[in-house]
């Protein structure tokens, strides 16, 4: 498939207001990878897909030619790849760009092979530092407090809205306090 230009919101933890933006995605062979900025997105590229590593849930759209992508609800400026400015407004119909509305930023480049090894399972798995780089540096109790505060936000986030995320970041957590516990 080729490469097209496309609104990417993250949801989890946010309603209409996560960080979003506009740039062009690649596609796998398949069509069900989608690749963007560093990550990979299980889903067809419109719609609800996740990240494969963390597995957190974003919005994943085509550009609307009236140039407003954001749920009407959000807020927040939305960032576009200086790369693709150009483009994105010739499908919009436009000249200008506004930045009340956007930011301009640098997209990462996707390593695909990457992320290729990790979902056909030719790489070790990805460890818990890599998907929550948050914890790195955490001391035994404030992992201990980390893990008390995801209990705490399970019981009061919407399985629709990034419940499944803290989840699986509680049991994470769980295990690299587990595995540090078990050095000592």
């Amino acid at each position: 498939m080729k490469p097209e230009i496309k609104y990417i919101e993250l949801k989890t933890g946010y309603s209409d207001d996560g960080p979003a933006w506009i740039g062009r995605v690649e596609f796998s062979k398949s069509g069900q990878t989608v690749y963007f900025n560093g990550q990979a997105f299980k889903g067809n590229g419109h719609g609800w897909c996740f990240d494969i590593e963390t597995k957190e849930s974003y919005w994943i759209t085509g550009i609307k030619k009236r140039g407003q992508n954001r749920h009407w609800a959000g807020k927040g400026k939305v960032m576009i790849d200086k790369l693709v400015v150009d483009d994105y407004l010739k499908l919009i119909n436009s000249t200008d760009l506004d930045f009340n509305i956007f930011e301009l930023v640098d997209v990462k480049i996707t390593d695909k092979q990457r992320f290729a090894s990790i979902e056909n399972g030719t790489t070790d798995t990805v460890s818990v530092l890599d998907k929550f780089p948050d914890l790195k540096d955490l001391s035994i109790d404030e992992l201990k407090n980390t893990i008390e505060s995801l209990q705490r936000r399970e019981c009061y986030t919407n399985p629709n809205n990034g419940q499944k995320f803290i989840t699986v970041k509680r049991l994470e957590t769980e295990k690299l306090l587990e595995s540090i516990l078990n050095k000592d």
